[in-house]
């Protein structure tokens, strides 16, 4: 009699224990999924943004280079001043911006990534 409810209640707790397994396991696939959409969204609305602030920059570029040839009298001496100071800008970008860019990245997604508030 003893032997069969320690028989039944091992088996329940069986149950039980695989029943948790199971509801964690989908608990940590709806979490990742949860965490991958949100960071292929940023992504999608990262390079969206990008796109349309490079087309922008392109033509406000063009713009100016026209307006600084015409300034000057000279067709190309826009242009060149134009990338000269792309080029400037570049180098100080690549000598002195690798730390903060990298720390603003990391700031954005560790909020994106580890927010729970939102849910």
């Amino acid at each position: 009699m003893a032997f069969e409810k320690l028989s039944e209640s091992v088996d329940r707790l069986n149950t039980n224990v695989q029943s948790l397994i199971h509801s964690n396991t989908e608990y940590y696939k709806l979490k990742a999924f949860k965490q991958g959409m949100k960071g292929a969204t940023s992504l999608v609305r990262f390079l969206i943004m990008g796109f349309l602030l490079s087309t922008a920059g392109i033509m406000i570029s063009f713009a100016l280079a026209i307006v600084i040839s015409e300034a000057i009298g000279v067709a190309s001496s826009g242009y060149f001043i134009v990338g000269g100071f792309y080029l400037i800008v570049f180098a100080l970008i690549f000598k002195f911006g690798k730390e903060p860019i990298e720390k603003l990245i990391l700031k954005k997604f560790s909020k994106l990534v580890f927010n729970e508030n939102e849910e």
